[in-house]
């Protein structure tokens, strides 16, 4: 399918939250309010029953998951209809689970796009959605839950009455800490989606810094293979990767390391300065053999620590 791989710089991943929850809504006849509210599966597995009819059996799907082992039923039905359509899609399955807002909203943004591909970005007017859910556990309770939340938001909101024989408000009461609550949990409380856009943050550079560490163990392990080790480009880099200070004169020794040998492969008539070069290799290479292991786990946790 033409969204099955799709880069992680695709404009898909650029769809905003609030923008695919109210697609999702809008889709499935939902009143989602959080993007992790999906981490169970089901509403994945009813999104393909959308753009792909009678291929989802519903009735396999669990609404009411609410564990991990629930939750992971939902995705095996999930997969089993990546399985038959053939689409190369890797489910994150243990992290999805989590409720992470993070993962499940860029797994949400490929199934927009997957949707999107499929139905040429229009829903299926015939699709109900609400009846589908009937058959799945758990379904009926979402319907319900659905409808209750529409006729609230729909409902005019009631007007505060004065009444002389209620009690009066007073700093010693539960009214304040009461109103703060109800704040709080307020959806459409500023400060509660100001708390959300900051964990999706945290999220997304925590993925930037785990992606990043990851290529810098790929570098070392490479450079350390016996093959490549004594070559004086892989010693340049390993003495950028080790070392323990910020400095310019990091890469300018570097630098130095790698000339020293070109100079030497482009004159071949210079043995004198050839077998200098190599005993100048040998010399690096020995001095960063002598790096003990404490040393090493020092310079291994500052890398660490420059990506936090």
């Amino acid at each position: 399918m033409g969204a099955s791989n799709i880069g992680m710089m695709d404009s898909a991943y650029f769809v905003g939250r609030n923008e695919i929850l109210a697609w999702v809504n809008s889709t499935l006849h939902l009143a989602l309010s959080k993007v992790e509210e999906a981490a169970s599966g089901a509403v994945y597995c009813q999104l393909m029953d959308v753009v792909h009819p009678g291929m989802v059996n519903m009735h396999k799907v669990s609404f009411g998951a609410n564990t991990e082992y629930d939750m992971i039923q939902n995705y095996k039905v999930l997969q089993d209809i990546f399985n038959k359509l053939k689409i190369a899609k890797h489910i994150e399955v243990s992290k999805l689970v989590k409720g992470r807002p993070l993962d499940n909203l860029e797994f949400m943004q490929w199934m927009k796009r997957y949707c999107d591909s499929i139905n040429n970005i229009h829903i299926n007017p015939k699709y109900n959605a609400a009846e589908r859910r009937e058959g799945s556990k758990g379904g009926k309770e979402v319907n319900r839950k659905t409808v209750m939340t529409a006729n609230s938001l729909s409902a005019p909101p009631i007007k505060a009455s004065s009444n002389a024989g209620s009690r009066p408000t007073t700093p010693g009461n539960q009214a304040a800490p009461s109103a703060r609550r109800t704040e709080n949990s307020n959806p459409n409380n500023p400060h509660a989606k100001q708390v959300t856009e900051l964990k999706l943050s945290v999220d997304s550079l925590e993925k930037e810094r785990d992606f990043y560490f990851a290529k810098l163990r790929d570098i070392e392990i490479l450079c350390q293979a016996p093959e490549l080790s004594h070559l004086p480009a892989v010693m340049a880099v390993q003495r950028i990767l080790y070392a323990a200070e910020d400095s310019p004169s990091v890469i300018a020794e570097a630098q130095a390391m790698v000339a020293d040998c070109e100079v030497g492969n482009h004159d071949p008539n210079s043995h004198e300065h050839h077998h200098s070069s190599i005993s100048d290799i040998t010399f690096h290479h020995s001095k960063f053999n002598a790096l003990t292991s404490q040393k090493f786990s020092q310079l291994c946790l500052s890398i660490i620590v420059s990506f936090t």
